[in-house]
């Protein structure tokens, strides 16, 4: 059965030095490379943002960094400005392989809604065609590495399980933003939808 490794948005605002940066999230690049070389197809995600984008703090008037609001789709966190289309920020990390991908999918572009999966907005309704062609592929087995874990990490691994894909998260692979025990909560929500946690 053929196998994809997916890789999350592996960007310079995600990193140390970046606007909203994962700690540590630069040393996962170097294992994630060598991973690349055991996968069938590697897909890299981007988040890829409009300047507008709802999901920015400084286009909340008065709103504070992390804090939630509610959106027409649910609660939406409002981080920090990061990952605005054509910035350096937004670009891969110098170090990733870049070159091994089959294919990058940007997400995040619709100012109006957030897209933490790499399969799904956040309403959880809106595909990104991922799924698609995966499967035109006959790619059925996933292991999703990169940043963050406990947010586009994990809701891309849960949508994945929930498609029917074998899918494992390989956590030496990952880092965490881990707010307010975010990390627990993701890590149970996989278990939950049959992500293994390797």
């Amino acid at each position: 059965m053929a196998n994809a490794l997916i890789v999350i948005d592996m960007q310079n605002d995600f990193c140390p030095g970046g606007s909203l940066a994962v700690p540590h999230g630069d040393q996962i690049i170097d294992p994630i490379n060598r991973l690349m070389e055991d996968f069938d197809a590697v897909i890299l995600t981007q988040d890829w943002h409009p300047a507008d984008h709802a999901s920015f703090v400084d286009n909340h008037d008065g709103a504070e960094p992390f804090s939630v609001t509610q959106m027409a789709y649910g609660p939406q966190v409002l981080w920090p400005r990061h990952c605005v289309i054509g910035t350096p920020g937004a670009a891969f990390h110098r170090d990733l392989t870049v070159k091994r991908a089959d294919m990058v999918l940007r997400k995040g572009f619709r100012a109006g809604i957030d897209s933490y999966s790499a399969f799904y907005e956040n309403d959880h309704a809106t595909p990104t065609g991922l799924a698609g062609y995966l499967r035109e592929r006959g790619i059925t087995q996933l292991s999703l590495v990169g940043l963050a874990h406990d947010f586009c990490v994990a809701w891309s691994a849960i949508d994945a399980a929930r498609l029917g894909f074998a899918t494992q998260v390989i956590e030496d692979a990952c880092r965490a933003i881990d707010m307010d025990g975010s990390l627990a909560a993701a890590r149970k929500a996989m278990r939950d939808a049959g992500v293994t946690l390797a």
